[in-house]
């Protein structure tokens, strides 16, 4: 068979070699691809004849599926697989696995870090000292003691909640289907999304894209949420009409929030709402970016190949 990685995976390159060591011993062919490209012919043809492409969080077009006429599998080295030509996979039953679970951690802390940030002024904070100016309007207020609202319980928010839980704060959760997990980290069960949003100091968002989720929050979710209030997302853009997010923060319904992702990979166009929003902190999607989480997702990405060859395949998607 021949396996083809079409983007790096922001691991050394001696790592990838020691990872993909086993399938050229097993008499397989690889290829590895050191440069990302958004074009979806080169994609087209770097896939070429492969029986297994592996990508990471690179948009993979329906060209690029429908042209390889050896595709069977896509490894994606991503927990989300939206931005994967589904439909495309499905019709010409080609599988998907992902990566899921190498991120929870970092996802997590990320999602801590900024809710202390907006909390306690972090980066206002560091331009005050820079700028030569004292405290004066640098009043924080704590974790400790707020109710904190997870959206959505599964790994990810499951940790989450854990973390805010170890800072002392009354943690609810929301979800379709409860977690005895998220129950067991201390998360309390709400019975719908309205009754979490009233409740919540803080709401901290956690599903995954899909048809169900894209928009959830409006501008009338944010207006249930308690004056005051701050909302945290290291989830999907897509889940969240930003531009009602926004206007939120700029009447100062909401006191603030911390966003990671957005309705488009960034970099964000001057003209992004959000960018010029009050009391945001935001972040280029690096939710899922730490050295540790890099050297997990790639490991299980090659063991989903691994699996796969051996005709145990695992990690395999609902499409």
């Amino acid at each position: 068979m021949r396996i083809a990685l079409l983007e790096p995976l922001g691991v050394p390159a001696e790592t990838i070699e020691e990872l993909a060591a086993p399938i050229r011993g097993r008499g397989h062919e690889f290829v590895y691809f050191d440069t990302k490209t958004a074009d979806a012919s080169e994609l087209a043809k770097r896939s070429e004849g492969a029986d297994i492409v592996m990508i990471a969080n690179n948009p993979y077009p329906a060209s690029a599926v429908e042209s390889d006429a050896a595709l069977k599998m896509i490894a994606v080295a991503f927990t989300g697989i939206d931005h994967v030509a589904l439909d495309a996979c499905r019709e010409k039953g080609v599988a998907v696995c992902n990566c899921a679970g190498y991120s929870d951690v970092s996802v997590a802390e990320l999602t801590i870090g900024l809710t202390i940030d907006v909390l306690r002024k972090v980066a206002e904070g560091d331009a005050a000292a820079r700028s030569g100016r004292i405290s004066q309007g640098l009043v924080g207020r704590e974790i400790c003691g707020r109710t904190v609202g997870i959206v959505g319980t599964g790994h990810i928010g499951t940790q989450a909640g854990r973390l805010f839980d170890a800072f002392g704060a009354h943690v609810l959760g929301y979800a379709r289907h409860e977690n005895p997990e998220a129950t067991a980290a201390g998360i309390e069960y709400v019975d719908d999304l309205d009754e979490l949003l009233a409740a919540s100091d803080i709401v901290s968002l956690h599903l995954p894209n899909n048809a169900s989720t894209r928009k959830m929050f409006t501008a009338e979710k944010f207006a249930e949420m308690p004056e005051g209030s701050v909302f945290i997302n290291c989830a999907r853009g897509a889940i969240v009409d930003n531009d009602a997010l926004a206007d939120a923060l700029n009447s100062g319904h909401l006191a603030g929030a911390g966003v990671d992702v957005f309705d488009m990979e960034p970099p964000l166009p001057e003209d992004y709402k959000l960018i010029h929003a009050k009391n945001v902190v935001l972040t280029p999607h690096v939710g899922f970016l730490t050295e540790e989480a890099m050297q997990r997702r790639a490991a299980i990405e090659f063991g989903n190949v691994y699996a796969w060859l051996d005709g145990k395949p695992k990690n395999v998607c609902e499409l």
